[in-house]
């Protein structure tokens, strides 16, 4: 039997991959992932998998798994932006990453990575080129140095390797991210704690709630993932977003209309005190990524057709299944 192997498989991407391969027909998937947080169980609850590995068992189990894996999907990491612990960020990020792809090149199969936006830093420019890539923290870093090593492998690979850098992926199964999930579901979350969603005040130019990013669809992210599954000649280090900005007050008032079923606008939403402007916290002062949109060229280039969906719908889609749950 061949294996798929996904590292954080309980995970938010993970997780909703291993649903993805599963509509395939696939069911020989090997999770690979840390259960720390004992829960993150509750998103394979309804997944069909062959085996799970912890995630520091992986390296001593993967000589018995040598000739019988198809390809590697990458989606394990510490993605705390405001983790400060640069030893344990590195060896999570980094170094794990480095024994992965040593693996898959002797092994000869596809490995396909999580990379981040966050090696852009500030942009402005989002492109997959070295002049843009300009990352703000450790967690950065550690996605923009494997990225670097990537590079260098490719003109010598022995099977393809792609990176996907993810922009503001929202969605399905991140309940457990604490302050690292979505603002869509910071926002839903805190309609229902509090009755208004808090977004940031005016900064870095931008009017209050104005700030841009570039939010993308959980499964229009593993759309991607999949497609680079079938298309065996190609690699390379790619963006993965929808390619248009949109703002917080765009996605506030989505999760705002999408709850309530209604159609209000944000002079209406506003008026009524639904949203409310807090002011940047100091320690994001000069890290905070006021606009992100991913340049899409690239993943065009390689001949991706598929469509992604914009806040409105997305987040409808998203707030039916919270409040299915």
């Amino acid at each position: 039997m061949s294996y798929y192997i996904v590292t954080g498989a309980a995970g938010f991407i993970g997780s909703r991959l291993v649903r993805g391969l599963n509509r395939r027909g696939v069911s020989g998937i090997i999770a690979v992932d840390n259960l720390a947080h004992g829960d993150k169980f509750k998103n394979l609850a309804d997944c069909e998998i062959a085996d799970y590995i912890d995630q520091a068992q992986l390296a001593g189990r993967l000589e018995s798994l040598e000739g019988a894996v198809e390809a590697l999907f990458h989606q394990g990491a510490c993605s705390d932006t405001l983790e400060t612990d640069g030893r344990y960020m590195m060896e999570n990020n980094y170094a794990y990453s480095l024994r992965l792809l040593d693996w898959c090149q002797e092994e000869e199969i596809p490995l396909i990575y999580a990379s981040s936006a966050a090696v852009y830093g500030r942009g402005p420019h989002y492109r997959e080129e070295r002049d843009c890539e300009r990352p703000l923290n450790i967690y950065g870093y550690s996605k923009f140095l494997f990225d670097q090593v990537v590079r260098n492998r490719l003109p010598q690979r022995s099977a393809p390797i792609v990176g996907l850098r993810y922009f503001n992926v929202y969605g399905p199964n991140e309940w457990h991210k604490g302050r690292m999930a979505s603002v869509a579901l910071h926002a839903f979350e805190q309609l229902h704690g509090v009755g208004k969603v808090k977004l940031f005040a005016g900064s870095d130019g931008y009017r209050d709630g104005e700030q841009r990013r570039d939010f993308i669809y959980v499964d229009d992210a593993v759309a991607v993932n999949l497609w680079f599954l079938e298309r065996r000649g190609v690699s390379g280090i790619f963006n993965c977003g929808t390619g248009r900005a949109q703002t917080f007050n765009r996605l506030a008032v989505a999760v705002i209309n999408a709850v309530h079923g209604t159609q209000a606008t944000l002079h209406d939403i506003v008026a009524k005190g639904l949203i409310e402007y807090v002011p940047l916290p100091p320690e994001l002062a000069g890290k905070y990524q006021s606009f992100t949109e991913a340049d899409l060229a690239k993943l065009r280039g390689a001949g991706y057709p598929g469509e992604f969906m914009d806040v409105d719908k997305g987040v409808a889609a998203y707030v039916k299944e919270l409040q299915a749950k």
